[in-house]
């Protein structure tokens, strides 16, 4: 019997699901999840390799330059630059979960999972919670990398609630590429739309450097935009300085774009033929 056939009968599934069960059956996707990059580490790349190819590059390609507008030289675009590659990182591990989701569709894993007696958000909220903890990997290896080339963590409970603010966001973008990962043809497709709503939110923010030299209307753009907003939340936190309004902006964007992209990621992944 084909998916096409089993999806009326599915619709109502999740609501017959009691609680324990939704729970139940995301653990064992997570599991299938972990198992499934034990057996591809190469999949871990990119969470491995991305914030160590970064926070080089920045670091010492810009470094002196932007650093100098800084008053202090590399030493200080460096704790500028390392909250704000934190920032970063969740907008880059969410575009991984869209890819991802999409070639289960390719390859027929999603058929499989929609022909099972299991809670269909499940499935989602298990792929988000396997992509946080590739977050949080990342995350760990940019902050070895960061003290490595003069990061000062002087503040640690700063420093875990940036990790925890970095991870609300984070996931509330996973919804919106989960979305993108039904809809799309293809994986390439995904990385493309993924590309073309990365590019302008990274670097028209205040994640690579300051604002305050940007043309009035950049400006005006940054103001708005929740990456600036999540940059300069976590450097408040973990460097020092003004922190409050940042956090909660970032919080009201976060909880938006879930109640949003959740429900729509939710109903695409529940219809799709």
């Amino acid at each position: 019997m084909s998916a096409t056939a089993l999806a009326p009968t599915d619709l109502g599934s999740d609501a017959r699901i009691p609680l324990r069960g939704h729970l139940r059956h995301t653990g064992a996707l997570v599991r299938r999840n972990l198992l499934w990059i034990r057996q591809d580490p190469e999949s871990m790349f990119d969470a491995i390799l991305f914030p160590v190819v970064f926070t080089l590059l920045f670091v010492y390609v810009f470094g002196g330059s932007i650093g100098q507008s800084l008053g202090g030289g590399q030493d200080a675009y460096v704790q500028y630059v390392v909250p704000g590659l934190m920032a970063m990182m969740g907008m880059n591990m969410a575009q991984g979960v869209g890819t991802g989701f999409n070639q289960d569709f390719n390859t027929g894993v999603m058929d499989r999972f929609r022909s099972l007696p299991i809670g269909r958000g499940s499935v989602l909220f298990a792929k988000i919670a396997v992509e946080l903890m590739r977050m949080l990997f990342a995350t760990g290896v940019l902050m070895v990398v960061g003290v490595l080339v003069g990061f000062d963590i002087t503040n640690w409970a700063g420093l875990l609630a940036s990790v925890g603010l970095s991870a609300v966001f984070g996931s509330a973008l996973m919804w919106v590429f989960l979305t993108l990962g039904v809809v799309m043809k293809n994986a390439q497709s995904v990385q493309a739309m993924g590309f073309l709503v990365l590019m302008p939110l990274q670097f028209g923010s205040s994640i690579f450097a300051p604002t305050q030299s940007m043309p009035g209307w950049l400006q005006n753009f940054t103001d708005y935009n929740p990456l600036s907003s999540l940059a300069d939340a976590a450097r408040g936190l973990m460097v020092g300085g003004p922190a409050a309004h940042d956090v909660w902006v970032t919080l009201a964007w976060s909880a938006a774009i879930t109640a949003v992209m959740a429900p729509v990621a939710i109903h695409k992944f529940r219809t799709k033929a």
